[in-house]
């Protein structure tokens, strides 16, 4: 029996996705459910499964190509029994099993999986499988394999004398999406940045009082983030237009406090979203954080992950950077910017003194947000931080 592979449904705000990559070839025996596709839209990465056990007869659609939902990819042809694919299978580990990170770099470097040895639950291949693989072997191609071929096809423009190589690379959706929401955010709001600076010396004494048995009992580690969601999310509660949107002619006030989380991740940065901050406890933040972290590493976030929020944090700290001024995520009014802890000298009761120090910039839209409200929300986010026993004990 032929059926035809076709785009899942894409979310509603999506137009188009782009074919990444076929993982199987035409003939080649496929089990049910493993995966044929990845297609990349401006937000995750989506696999498309076989929906039964049989064979490719056709490609429709190249990699590379811009496809919409609902459009036909390639035929495949029903094979029963299934035992009779699985058979040709059972000595390399099925693309269902990996990761798209993993299948990336396996399909990248032309890899055969049955030489390397996994380690993940089950002998799953993970990508430090991967990497390890790499390191021992060197992985240097051989002539005339897929993987010299892809190099000596790059469009890569070299001088004369072949001394100063250029190479040209397509943007990905993700990093085309974000350049598309930095132009609207400079053409649609007016972006005004006030800085503070906030001595971290109570945080990291509870951090390092309670981080191992917080982990003994969560699994998680006890970060820097929880406390900045928790003292964000109250802050917005006292002012609540912070949380608020702009809609045309109109101001929406959110009754509920979604944070979004800047993340760094292979493909750039995302943001994904912590729904109900306020009813989430440190624990149940960090492990959200965690999750994320890890999806975002290896593709595997959901559409629904990133979608929405009502206000934005981002740690350019964990990079280094001292100072800087975050970029507005549209529709939201507000994202507050932390940065690296350094020990300075400041003046306390008249004594200088040594204190951890951590420059904050919250970036703001000035059609919407008074200079007054942002300044005393990010001084309440301050406050709720030098005194975080106020925080933890909902004071």
């Amino acid at each position: 029996m032929t059926i035809e592979i076709k785009v899942p449904n894409l979310p509603e705000s999506i137009a188009d996705a782009t074919l990444i990559n076929w993982h199987k070839k035409i003939g080649e025996p496929i089990a049910k459910g493993e995966n044929l596709i990845d297609l990349e839209t401006d937000k995750v990465v989506m696999e498309v499964p076989a929906p039964e056990s049989g064979h490719l007869t056709h490609l429709l659609k190249d990699n590379g190509a811009t496809v919409t939902s609902g459009e036909v990819l390639a035929t495949f042809e029903v094979i029963t029994p299934p035992a009779a694919v699985t058979q040709t299978t059972t000595e390399r580990p099925k693309d269902s099993d990996l990761s798209p990170a993993t299948r990336r770099i396996i399909h990248e470097k032309q890899l055969d999986v049955s030489h390397i040895k996994g380690s993940g639950k089950h002998g799953h291949i993970t990508k430090q499988d991967i990497q390890n693989h790499l390191s021992q072997d060197d992985h240097i191609p051989s002539k005339n394999t897929p993987e010299t071929e892809a190099l000596q096809n790059s469009s890569t423009v070299r001088s004369d004398e072949e001394t100063r190589p250029q190479k040209r690379v397509a943007m990905s959706r993700l990093r085309a999406r974000i350049s598309e929401r930095l132009l609207q955010t400079q053409q649609q709001s007016a972006s005004l940045t006030t800085f503070n600076e906030i001595n971290m010396a109570s945080v990291i004494a509870i951090r390092n009082e309670y981080k191992t048995p917080f982990h003994a009992q969560y699994g998680v580690k006890l970060g820097f983030m929880s406390f900045f969601i928790k003292a964000a999310t109250e802050a917005l509660k006292e002012y609540p237009i912070i949380n608020a949107s702009v809609d045309n002619n109109d101001i929406i006030y959110h009754g509920f406090y979604d944070v979004g989380v800047a993340i760094s991740s292979p493909r750039g940065l995302i943001v994904p979203v912590l729904r109900d901050t306020d009813q989430l406890n440190f624990a149940q933040i960090e492990k959200a954080i965690a999750t994320f972290a890890q999806q975002a590493t290896d593709g595997s976030l959901a559409y629904d992950d990133l979608i929405g929020g009502t206000f934005t944090i981002t740690n350019g700290g964990t990079f280094g950077s001292q100072l800087s001024t975050p970029l507005l995520n549209p529709p939201q009014s507000a994202i507050l910017g932390m940065h690296v802890i350094k020990d300075k000298a400041v003046v306390e009761q008249g004594e200088i003194v040594i204190r951890p120090m951590m420059n904050l910039a919250l970036t703001y839209n000035h059609c919407l947000v008074d200079g007054r409200d942002a300044v005393l929300f990010l001084k309440s986010i301050i406050n709720n931080l030098e005194s975080p026993e106020k925080l933890l004990l909902n004071l």
